[in-house]
């Protein structure tokens, strides 16, 4: 996580058995953890050269990697992880890194997913929580639910309109997830759930 820690807030209410929050930069999320009683990491990017051009990309990603299996973790859920891990950290976590996108993928991918919707005039977009890959935004999707954009919209109304939305999506797909993981299948067989809203 890099953020405020919303989503996180909205797994943490719904249920959700959260065992470790991680954060690539110091941020709210690691508070809201704390105060929850959930073990809380900051594996800082300055560390690995910060958003600098010298940033060792792999480095941070093994470290990130060696983190989650020093404490067991099954399944990775990130939220506004603003970093992007190499394939060395997908290996470690094969099909078990889930992602939250404020698009309707596979339309508009990358980090400003809001701004180039209401760049180009999109009548509606969405959430997409999908498998993530070493891909950007790409991935197997597991649910998507439509938000339509009104024509007095902003970015700033329209991502909090879709950013609503995903804090409720989320934490069920997740869940979902986490079932068939406990009946040893893979987060695959909840692939192509369409939910509409």
């Amino acid at each position: 996580m890099s953020g405020s820690g919303t989503i996180l807030e909205a797994m943490l209410q719904a249920g959700v058995e959260v065992a470790l929050v991680v954060a690539d930069r110091p941020c709210r999320g690691l508070d809201v953890a704390r105060d929850a009683g959930v073990t809380a990491r900051l594996i800082d990017r300055e560390a690995f050269g910060g958003f600098s051009p010298s940033f060792d990309r792999g480095a941070y990603s093994v470290a990130l990697a060696r983190a989650l299996e020093e404490d067991q973790i099954d399944l990775v859920a990130m939220a506004g992880f603003g970093t992007i891990v190499t394939g060395v950290f997908h290996r470690a976590f094969p099909g078990r890194v889930l992602n939250t996108h404020p698009s309707l993928l596979p339309a508009f991918k990358g980090w400003h997913a809001v701004a180039a919707t209401m760049a180009a005039g999109a009548t509606e977009s969405g959430c997409t929580v999908h498998v993530a890959t070493e891909a950007l935004d790409d991935g197997p999707i597991l649910a998507r639910r439509r938000v339509p954009v009104f024509p007095d919209d902003d970015e700033s109304s329209l991502h909090e309109r879709i950013k609503k939305v995903e804090r409720t999506l989320y934490p069920e797909v997740i869940a979902r997830v986490m079932a068939s993981l406990a009946q040893g299948e893979e987060p695959s067989s909840v692939v192509g759930t369409w939910e509409e809203s």
